[in-house]
């Protein structure tokens, strides 16, 4: 072979080896409207680094956990990107299923992150997810309903005080309905809510012991107050409903109240997406006996698991993402008070409250939630609407399917709630509680 065609060869393999260096991310992620428009966004992530392309995996909140779980659990290394909460973070960091977000570029600015938000991130003082957005737990209320009623929304209303406003504000053959809530099954929807709504009456998902308490006065109340107001004033169907169907029936004026995440605030307040933009009021999540635990704190975060063979280009992203530069691009494409919510400090710019009419209640609600304290009893755990150990997930989705059913009447409230202390009972002794 002579040199000339040595040479020429020797630079087409150069040239494949060059084209075959960009790098595919798999990203998986929730299909709430900030993430799509994420997904939207990140053209401008593509274009500035051309070395890498973005695969999306858009899924419904409980099928993205369902997946993230087997793979993460099973090593398979579907994904470089994962989008996951602070349960996850936590426990999948400490199994060494997360590769550690260390060594982050300096003008990342880390320290403009809202302290709880990074350390419900963390485990030990080690970061294994960046957070996308923060989000707390609100009321939604339609102020033009109110005034036409003549109530007044409290800053903060109980749960008894939001059932009499429900009882005069539903007007089902309007198509108006007085409260909607998450009915869904799942521990992050119904369960969400449900526990927040039982932290208010007082209860606890388990004791000093660890021994569920389903069987106690507080949860009874609890849970015959959550499905009476919305059997009796919620939209059919309601065992279906989770985050974004309550969201799409909110936009399209059907519930007189919400409650629900405070990063619905942009949602509901966008005249692109919503009927009643200019008609929505903000208030704290309801109390009852107590207001310890009656809003819970949550993130939406990226994190990158260690089977991930591409983690440089992994941590670009996130990083890119999560970043100032991406919440500006937001306000610049989109519009200030759609800037995603709950994380940083710098956020919340005079610019921005004065955008949001939500972002006082996102920004005090996010300062009062305290995971290490979400009862007015003592807890062996931390979690406000969760509980942050490994049985949670599995034991939180048997406990969501009976809620629904208690909702649909396929069962009476004091009979399921006697079947999910069984329940909880037996799958906490499997795994070696009590201790």
């Amino acid at each position: 072979m002579n040199l000339s065609r040595l040479l020429l060869g020797s630079t087409c393999i150069a040239l494949a080896g060059a084209a075959s260096a960009a790098q595919t991310l798999t990203i998986a992620t929730v299909n709430n409207a900030d993430m799509i428009r994420m997904q939207r966004l990140s053209q401008t992530f593509e274009q500035q680094n051309p070395e890498i392309d973005l695969n999306w995996v858009v899924l419904e909140e409980n099928v993205l956990r369902q997946r993230l779980t087997t793979d993460i659990a099973t090593q398979g290394g579907q994904f470089d990107v994962l989008t996951i909460g602070m349960y996850e973070a936590s426990l999948w960091g400490d199994k060494g299923w997360l590769a550690p977000m260390a060594d982050l570029p300096a003008d990342y600015d880390l320290d403009d992150v809202f302290p709880s938000v990074r350390e419900g991130l963390s485990v030990d003082g080690t970061l294994y997810a960046l957070p996308f957005y923060a989000e707390s737990s609100m009321t939604y209320y339609r102020t033009d309903l109110f005034e036409q009623a003549g109530l007044q929304m409290p800053e903060h209303p109980t749960w008894t005080q939001m059932a009499e406003f429900a009882e005069k504000l539903h007007k089902p053959d309007q198509d108006q309905y007085g409260m909607c809530l998450r009915g869904k099954a799942g521990w992050g929807e119904n369960m969400a809510l449900v526990t927040t709504v039982a932290n208010a009456f007082g209860a606890r998902w388990f004791d000093e012991q660890w021994q569920p308490e389903f069987n106690g006065p507080e949860w009874t109340r609890a849970a015959t107050f959550y499905v009476d107001l919305l059997s009796k004033y919620g939209p059919p169907g309601a065992s279906s409903n989770g985050f974004n169907e309550n969201l799409a029936l909110f936009n399209t004026g059907k519930c007189a109240m919400w409650v629900d995440a405070t990063v619905a605030g942009s949602f509901v307040t966008d005249a692109s997406q919503s009927k009643v933009a200019d008609k929505v009021g903000f208030t704290f999540a309801p109390q009852e006996d107590t207001d310890k635990g009656s809003a819970w704190l949550y993130s939406w975060a990226l994190a990158i698991p260690s089977t991930s063979k591409k983690q440089d280009a992994a941590k670009a992203f996130t990083t890119w993402a999560t970043s100032r530069d991406y919440a500006k691009l937001v306000a610049e494409t989109d519009g200030v008070a759609n800037v995603p919510p709950g994380t940083r400090e710098s956020t919340y710019s005079a610019e921005y409250m004065a955008a949001a009419p939500f972002a006082e209640i996102t920004l005090e609600s996010l300062k009062q939630a305290d995971p290490a304290s979400p009862s007015a009893k003592p807890v062996p755990y931390v979690g406000i609407q969760l509980v942050t150990i490994p049985e949670f997930q599995a034991i939180g989705t048997q406990v969501g399917k009976m809620f629904s059913a208690a909702l649909t009447g396929q069962m009476p409230v004091e009979q399921m709630l006697t079947a999910v202390q069984q329940s909880t009972t037996r799958e906490m002794k499997r795994a070696g509680y009590p201790k």
